[in-house]
């Protein structure tokens, strides 16, 4: 029997592990725990190596992990060096496979997060019927993962799929990478919440601020969510705005890589409902010869927020010595 693996999902504000036993169309989570994501690079390295003791502890000591991975947002090197990473804080050109390797005593595989996401969605989740998959992950920014031809694709630094820092305004608004007008600063969970408090600010959204609390300031995005399941127009006009934005960024990748499937995921999936047809509608609409070409599967993850946790136990697996992944 395949011995377990275990991945790690490090995000802007927590880091989720997990568990994962079984092959095939089929992974079973046995462990799985949480933690906030720290400030700076030595107090990730202390938080991974509490949560792979707290998810071998989950196990019973009974049945030992075989490989270990972590996703993590930005630029990732094949080496597993996290070069930069805007939106994990505090943390720049630091050593994650090394480090953690070196503090477990094990071997430690390193992959972009939502790299590692579009391998678990294209293996087991939403993709699985797709041998060209590009998928963009919408959470604090915007991730990105391509499969092309039935193969994961890294590039050749290990920096494919850096898709919120495409540039779509170059007069927009600064990014936390440096640059001005990036994907992310209006398609993000962070972008839908800025479109929103703008429009909060002139009076435009009353029932959201009512629901925030009454401050125009501290206007999220789930209260945009909320107030527009609630039917509100003024938010459902928010999030159509939104849709606009991240069908720009769908358009240009399909018209660059032209994938048989994109998938979204992120914490934005969990409002699926919400986002799916304003996003198709303005897909159809910003789409170069829309009635003359296929087109790829709009489709939200299956695997939800554990993608990439998930998908990082894989990549971790396909890379251990011996493996036949």
């Amino acid at each position: 029997m395949t011995a377990p693996s275990l991945g790690i999902d490090v995000g802007g504000t927590k880091c989720l592990g997990v568990v994962i036993e079984g092959d095939g169309v089929r992974r079973d989570i046995v462990a799985e725990t949480r933690a906030p994501t720290p400030y700076g690079g030595d107090a990730l390295i202390e938080a991974l190596v509490s949560i792979v003791g707290a998810l071998e502890a989950g196990l019973g000591g009974d049945r030992p992990v075989g490989a270990i991975g972590v996703g993590a947002p930005g630029l990732i090197t094949h080496a597993g060096v996290l070069r930069s990473s805007p939106n994990v804080p505090g943390v720049t050109d630091l050593d994650l496979g090394g480090r953690l390797g070196a503090a477990l005593g094990r071997p430690v595989t390193v992959g972009n997060d939502a790299t590692c996401a579009v391998l678990a969605e294209w293996t087991i989740g939403a993709a699985r019927h797709a041998d060209d998959v590009v998928m963009v992950t919408l959470g604090t920014g915007i991730g990105g993962g391509v499969v092309a031809g039935g193969r994961l694709v890294t590039g050749a630094n290990g920096f494919t799929g850096e898709f919120g820092h495409m540039v779509v305004d170059p007069n927009g608004p600064p990014c936390p990478c440096g640059r001005r007008g990036c994907w992310e600063r209006y398609a993000s969970g962070t972008g839908l919440a800025q479109l929103a408090r703008t429009d909060a600010v002139g009076g435009r959204l009353r029932r959201v601020v009512e629901l925030a609390g009454g401050a125009p300031e501290l206007v999220r995005g789930e209260h945009v969510q909320a107030a527009a399941l609630e039917g509100d127009a003024g938010a459902m006009a928010v999030i159509d705005e939104f849709a606009r934005w991240v069908a720009i960024g769908l358009v240009n990748l399909t018209n660059a890589l032209d994938p048989a499937a994109i998938v979204l995921g992120g914490g934005l999936a969990v409002g699926a409902d919400l986002y799916l047809g304003p996003i198709e509608r303005w897909f159809d609409a910003l789409l170069y010869s829309p009635e003359l070409r296929p087109h790829p599967d709009l489709v939200f993850a299956e695997l939800g927020e554990r993608a990439g946790a998930i998908g990082a136990a894989m990549l971790a697996a396909s890379r251990a010595p011996g493996s036949s992944r």
